[in-house]
């Protein structure tokens, strides 16, 4: 499995959020960056920290004018419940089948417990900053924002 590390082309990926829509990360090409979260699994003690500080960070994102897009492989039903109970404004993706991580190279920890990675892509498409940590959950979060911003510049 190839790693996708900064400076390589984002894999474009068409995936089906919990909303129900299709997207794919070629839509944002040109006009946004995007922040993608690889995280375990919906509701666990650590994945509902990250999310939830994505979500207390948001606005901070959306005013750097980049996108918000998390995945694991949750259902889109679970997704759904996952955002409605904790109030979360960006788009869930469904990666039931794993595709979604064997092209962005998503280790497992141990070997087993999918990986907690942050990818931040740039306006051209291109990943600017990787983060992997299963544990540091929050930190996503900084790293992700202060690239953002630097990008915005």
């Amino acid at each position: 499995m190839k790693r996708i590390d900064p400076g390589d082309p984002a894999p474009d990926l068409s995936m089906s959020t919990h909303k129900g829509e299709r997207i794919s990360l070629a839509d944002y090409r040109g006009r946004h960056p995007v922040v993608v979260f690889f995280y375990p699994k919906d509701g666990t003690a650590v994945c509902t920290k990250e999310a939830c500080s994505f979500r207390d960070a948001y606005e901070d994102f959306t005013e750097a004018g980049a996108v918000v897009i998390g995945i694991s492989s949750d259902s889109a039903s679970r997704h759904q419940r996952f955002a409605e109970e904790h109030g979360l404004p960006f788009l869930l993706v469904s990666d039931r089948d794993g595709n979604a991580r064997r092209v962005f190279g998503v280790p497992k920890t141990m070997g087993v417990f999918p990986g907690r990675v942050t990818y931040v892509i740039d306006r051209e498409g291109i990943v600017r900053h990787v983060f992997s940590s299963q544990l540091a959950a929050g930190r996503h979060v900084q790293e992700a924002l202060e690239v953002i911003r630097k990008l915005k510049l």
